[in-house]
């Protein structure tokens, strides 16, 4: 099983069950080091589905103290996969560290 973070859509349950086929069960957490941010989603079938144009997104600042909140689910390699399909390119994964210890994959802010 693989971690994933999230702080936007994906906790959505509409989301969860279009890209995952159902729904996720995750734990709250805090991811460190990063801020949220927004991004203005062009490909129309993730506006469809999430039923909004703008997006969060984190930006990472290297800070201890800037701290985001979500959740990080349970997910199969599978899965992650169809997480990487649903997520847009202005999106890349990397590992984030969590105030609980954990690392989970987080969709964050493709660099320019």
């Amino acid at each position: 099983m693989e971690n994933l973070f999230s702080y936007g859509t994906l906790q959505l349950e509409s989301v969860q069950k279009e890209t995952f086929g159902r729904k996720l069960i995750g734990k709250k957490d805090i991811l460190i080091a990063y801020v949220l941010s927004t991004v203005r989603i062009k490909d129309a079938s993730v506006i469809k589905l999430s039923g909004m144009d703008i997006h969060p997104i984190l930006k990472y600042t290297g800070k201890n103290s800037d701290k985001v909140e979500g959740t990080v689910y349970e997910v199969t390699s599978l899965e992650l996969e169809q997480a990487d399909e649903y997520e847009v390119e202005d999106y890349v994964r990397v590992e984030g560290n969590f105030t609980s210890g954990k690392i989970a994959w987080i969709y964050a802010a493709a660099k320019k």
